[in-house]
């Protein structure tokens, strides 16, 4: 299995169009939305969350992309003939999510602290790098479910409507304050909101609040459900 998920990991950080919309795509549109204006660095901090968060959705959700791939050229089938279990199919492409997500976070904490001077404690950045890589592990899921259960271009059109409605929602592009009250209190119960508060309560010098905890908890279950029905789906049709 780890031979496998070396592999994956290679795959995926070798693909343009990744490096591109996952990485540099989330830092730009960081330094865009931060220095436009006053210089407010308050404001410097928390959209450094917000988009390091929106960065790692994305690339969550950019392994249900490749699912989608690999059952179209046949891959999955070839795995199947492996001495791989089903569950551990799963599980690599699962850790291989997980693993990707990781250059999204640096690149933007890293733009943070270097271009725009945010200023935070060694152990407030490994504390906001290691929540966020943990926090993103539902999005993981929920890509993977849509590449099991959609077709490739079904997928992509899934995963990037799911990537930017709940980025907006979420709060991650701008400060859910600015929202009007019923959309402030649809956006509590997003997995996007209370995953960028992981980071911003730890860039505040708090621990993260436990109902964001118990709230990301819930939607990991749902979305995980939800990749299980999904593949057995998938396997029942094959």
């Amino acid at each position: 299995m780890w031979d496998y998920l070396r592999l994956e990991v290679r795959r995926t950080l070798r693909d343009t169009g990744f490096v591109i919309g996952g990485i540099a795509m989330p830092v730009m549109m960081y330094l865009l939305f931060t220095n436009l204006g006053e210089n407010d660095s308050a404001w410097k901090t928390a959209s450094m969350v917000g988009m390091a968060a929106y960065g790692a959705v994305g690339s969550a959700l950019n392994t249900g992309g490749a699912v989608a791939e690999d059952r179209a050229i046949g891959w999955l089938r070839q795995l199947r003939v492996t001495p791989m279990t089903p569950r551990e199919v799963v599980i690599g492409r699962a850790l291989t999510g997980s693993v990707t997500v990781l250059p999204a976070i640096v690149a933007v904490l890293a733009a943070g602290g270097l271009a725009n001077g945010v200023r935070l404690q060694a152990w407030q950045w490994a504390a906001i790098a290691v929540l966020l890589w943990l926090g993103s592990i539902p999005f993981t899921l929920l890509g993977i479910g849509n590449g099991y259960r959609l077709t490739g271009p079904a997928t992509g059109v899934a995963n990037m409507v799911c990537n930017l409605g709940l980025a907006v929602l979420g709060g991650l592009w701008f400060p859910v304050a600015l929202f009007p009250h019923w959309l402030r209190s649809l956006s509590a119960y997003t997995p996007t909101s209370r995953f960028a508060q992981l980071g911003v309560a730890v860039s505040d010098g708090r621990a993260p609040a436990p109902g964001a905890v118990l709230v990301l908890t819930s939607w990991m279950l749902v979305f995980c459900s939800y990749a299980v029905l999904s593949y057995r789906r998938r396997a029942g049709n094959s």
